[in-house]
């Protein structure tokens, strides 16, 4: 089964695609993941403030060593990640990561104001970077901040980094806005190739015993993957904009249902983290396995055949929907 598919205009071997997280810190953890099978991998998420206190310190360093980029690279040991130049060090590992896999490699950035972005932008893109995933975290602990205020900020940065770079850019998105659907096209239309559903925010949690909030962040589960599943199938028919599910996916089942409503590809991390990165081929053995067993020809035959319809009234469809649930619900849950 010829499972390549298009992605940001770039061209996979499959629509499994490892994303940003912590397997892909490593030189080492970014060949494993491609030897695993995705057919592409998003790297660790790079923070605007990281960025901010690197800067100077990186600077400072290459004027007083004289290096181009290119020979600063056999300076530095390899995929070190230290404190004191870890925007370069971030430059470094791209460009190195670029050269041993043989599927892209997309750079992650994940900030809220232009910051450093657009600049270090143009050198993930000169290191060997693919494409560019904006992650674009921006939570208004201001309560005076209007939405139209958080709108305008992402609608700025997706302008200025595409004027920047000649890569695609993908912006990892919040499920968050009142009118999901109109922020998403509005990104395109600023500028975004592709967009990625959904960002997770930290929601902490409280310890009871220590009365402290506590901060850890939790893997994803599959139950999470129905909210990104809804828009990738409210969009798919109103944008030729990649598409990428992200969130929950835990095995094959998950790589199927997302396809179904429309992704061009489908993220995983925590089931890569649980199961290894060798689980990657397992998910897509899973995946040939479904097209064959329901005798679908090919990729795009499956790809968004539960889609919500153009012709169909947005407003009207959401409703019905809800309303169906609403009555199933009741027959299954009132004889209880």
């Amino acid at each position: 089964m010829d499972l390549t598919t298009t992605y940001l205009g770039l061209q996979l071997r499959n629509p499994l695609v490892a994303s940003a997280g912590p397997l892909s810190q490593t030189l080492d953890g970014i060949r494993k993941l491609a030897d695993g099978g995705v057919g592409a991998v998003v790297m660790f998420s790079l923070f605007e403030e990281q960025l901010r206190t690197a800067a100077a310190r990186d600077l400072d360093l290459i004027e007083r060593h004289e290096h181009s980029f290119a020979e600063a690279l056999d300076y530095f040991p390899e995929a070190t990640l230290d404190e004191k130049s870890l925007a370069y060090g971030y430059l470094t590992l791209v460009e190195r990561a670029a050269r041993a896999i043989d599927v892209p490699l997309i750079a992650s950035l994940n900030g809220s104001d232009l910051g450093g972005w657009v600049a270090f932008s143009h050198e993930l893109q000169d290191a060997g970077a693919a494409a560019l995933e904006l992650n674009i975290y921006f939570v208004p602990g201001d309560l005076l901040t209007s939405g139209s205020q958080v709108i305008g900020r992402h609608l700025e940065i997706v302008a200025a980094v595409k004027d920047a770079v000649d890569i695609p850019v993908a912006v990892k998105m919040s499920p968050y806005f009142s009118s999901v659907g109109s922020v998403a096209l509005r990104i395109i239309e600023a500028g975004a190739d592709g967009l990625v559903l959904f960002n997770r925010f930290l929601q902490p949690d409280v310890d009871i015993e220590t009365l402290e909030a506590n901060h850890t962040w939790a893997l994803s589960a599959p139950d999470e993957g129905r909210l990104p599943r809804t828009w990738i199938a409210a969009l798919r028919h109103h944008t030729t904009a990649s598409l990428a599910a992200t969130t929950g996916v835990a095995d094959g089942s998950d790589v199927v249902k997302n396809l179904l409503a429309g992704a061009d590809v489908v993220m995983s991390t925590s089931a890569l983290i649980r199961r290894g990165p060798g689980y990657a081929q397992v998910m897509l053995d899973e995946l040939v396995a479904y097209l064959e067993r329901k005798e679908f020809p090919s990729l795009d035959a499956l790809r968004g055949l539960l889609a919500v319809p153009a012709s169909t009234e947005g407003n009207a469809y959401q409703r019905s929907s809800y309303v169906a649930a609403m009555e199933k619900a009741k027959t299954v849950y009132g004889r209880l």
